[in-house]
């Protein structure tokens, strides 16, 4: 190790995703520590080991103040691009009940701790990552995005995670192209000041933002978005000439537009109806809707000729009595050319008690449909047979269907279904596999 270049041995302790371990290694080895200052990142995470010795009686005294370590970390460096800093996954869930007292040391969106660092270091800084500790910050409100807006001119990505946050002196920050926000408070409740301090944002995360209104992300620039409301806003409006990739959760807003003329890629899950206005998609390729309505969604939903790939989530039960069309033939209605469908299982299941299936090939046209991937509770094998081959039959250049059955289905059902399928249709290329709620899919054959 000692009779290694600088550049190499520099490369591998870059190449080391914990500050901590950077450190072991300095002590360990002459030739590592000598080139530790040119490294250009810190990443330090406080474990729930060094928390819980924080806090005990017995081991107290003998740490280091987590906020101490990282302040003196950061001034050893000459340059710093990249700092990551927070608390390691097992801390969010300790529960308030276990901190009694207001200890402060992994408040990390602290202002004043930032002030201690972030001025060393600002002009070179490219990108930054805050992780805080809920339980410290929750209830404390925090100027720490105005701090940085005024001193990191040429950051890049931002990313703040469990803080409640202000926007008051939020100055713009033109050179900011990610922005990465998850389980906030967030004092901005129309998303105006985001708007107006980020205008040339690319990628933009919100995950689990509360204390919004009626939020509207207006940002001409922006390519991918990640949206997950935490509460219930009365509208939500994304107006964005240049996205291509939408993921949207929310509750149950009144209203919910979209002006994204470019949009390629949209999954969208809606807790129950709203109002849904969007303009014409006519570049959508991916379509991914969930919701507890379903039938509704569909029907409020634009004509989407473009779509290739689609795929249905019910998220409650849908009885098909009474209506003319099954959500199956919404879905071929609002996307005709669809080539790959997926229908979860409630979908599946309303799919089979409609009664209506004799004709389904002269209402609806499924001819450019050439896999279907489908999971099934198998309730009454017969009926689903029936459908199965319905669906078949009316599928004339379908060649490949992946079907997941219910892993409480006893074996000898899931065997009879598939010898049963296999020898109606040869063919198609058959896909086996196995599902349940809370597990991961998992293959039984695959291109049979």
């Amino acid at each position: 190790m000692e009779d290694l270049p600088a550049p190499l041995l520099l490369e591998i302790l870059g190449r080391l995703s914990d500050s901590a371990d950077v450190a072991r290694c300095r002590v360990a080895s002459r030739a590592l520590n000598s080139v530790a200052r040119e490294i250009r990142s810190v990443h330090l995470y406080c474990s729930h080991l060094r928390y819980a010795k924080s806090r005990s009686p017995l081991t107290r005294s003998s740490i280091t103040p987590f906020k101490q370590v990282f302040c003196r970390l950061i001034s050893e460096l000459h340059v710093v691009e990249r700092v990551f800093i927070g608390v390691e996954k097992p801390l969010l869930l300790v529960a308030f009940d276990d901190v009694e007292d207001e200890d402060d040391d992994l408040f990390l969106s602290d202002v004043s701790f930032a002030k201690e660092w972030l001025p060393k270091v600002c002009r070179d800084l490219k990108s930054i990552s805050i992780s805080d500790f809920w339980v410290q910050s929750c209830w404390r409100r925090t100027d720490v995005l105005s701090l940085i807006s005024s001193y990191c001119c040429e950051l890049h990505e931002l990313e703040v995670k469990n803080a409640w946050l202000s926007v008051d002196g939020l100055t713009p920050m033109p050179n900011l192209t990610v922005l990465t926000l998850q389980f906030i408070r967030l004092d901005d409740e129309n998303l105006e000041k985001v708007n107006d301090s980020f205008p040339l944002l690319k990628d933009l995360n919100l995950i689990g933002v509360g204390g919004l209104k009626d939020p509207k992300v207006h940002l001409m620039h922006l390519r991918t978005c990640h949206w997950s409301v935490s509460n219930a806003p009365t509208s939500i409006s994304i107006i964005a000439p240049s996205l291509v990739d939408l993921t949207l959760k929310c509750v149950k807003p009144n209203l919910l537009f979209i002006e994204a003329p470019l949009l390629s890629s949209l999954n969208l899950s809606v807790d129950s109806t709203c109002n849904l206005k969007v303009k014409e998609f006519s570049h959508l390729k991916g379509l991914h809707l969930e919701s507890s309505g379903l039938r509704n969604l569909l029907l409020a939903f634009p004509f989407s000729r473009t779509v290739e790939n689609l795929t249905a989530v019910s998220t409650k039960w849908e009885s098909p009595v009474a209506v003319s069309k099954s959500i199956l033939e919404l879905l071929l209605h609002v996307c005709p050319n669809v080539s790959c469908l997926t229908l979860t299982s409630r979908v599946w299941s309303e799919f089979e008690t409609y009664t209506g299936l004799e004709d389904l090939e002269s209402r609806v046209q499924m001819k450019g449909l050439n896999e279907i991937t489908a999971y099934l509770t198998v309730n009454d094998i017969g009926v689903t047979l029936s459908t199965i081959f319905s669906l078949l039959d009316s599928c004339s250049g379908l060649s490949n269907m992946a079907i997941f059955i219910h892993r409480d289905v006893v074996s000898n059902v899931t065997s009879n279904l598939i010898s049963a399928c296999m020898a109606h249709c040869t063919r198609v290329r058959w896909k086996w596999g196995m599902w349940k709620e809370g597990t991961r899919d998992t293959w039984i054959s695959d291109g049979i």
